[in-house]
């Protein structure tokens, strides 16, 4: 997916086009966490839908929980979607930052290759 180290660096217009699509990875994973969430709020703890939705988007965004939790299943379905939420967290940020990562260390290593390229060789001769 991502170019090798001694191929040319990507265009923007192509780069912008991964970065795109990688983000739209990251949303659809979030709004399936949403759902998940939000269902699970509704059908294990006896929330109201919206109820759920608002529970379930304030896990995701890391503000915490909103409802009161009812009984035991929904104290482990909250605690273990918290858990679940963090590693989606993680997992997004990076689909989101493994493209501009890469880009600059693509970058890098180009300008590295050609300092190398420049540079005299062991016996003081300039390489081809």
């Amino acid at each position: 997916m991502l170019e090798h180290r001694k191929d040319p660096l990507l265009p923007s217009h192509l780069f912008l086009r991964r970065l795109g699509r990688q983000l739209g990875l990251g949303a659809v994973l979030i709004a399936f966490s949403l759902v998940i969430g939000t269902v699970g709020y509704h059908f294990v703890n006896g929330s109201a839908w919206i109820d759920g939705f608002v529970d379930a988007s304030m896990l995701m965004a890391g503000m915490g929980q909103i409802g009161v939790l009812q009984g035991t299943a929904g104290k482990l379905f909250a605690s273990f979607y918290a858990l679940y939420c963090g590693v989606v967290f993680i997992l997004v940020a990076g689909l989101l930052l493994a493209p501009i990562f890469h880009r600059v260390l693509h970058r890098f290593h180009l300008e590295a290759g050609a300092e190398d390229d420049k540079s005299p060789d062991r016996r003081g001769r300039k390489q081809a």
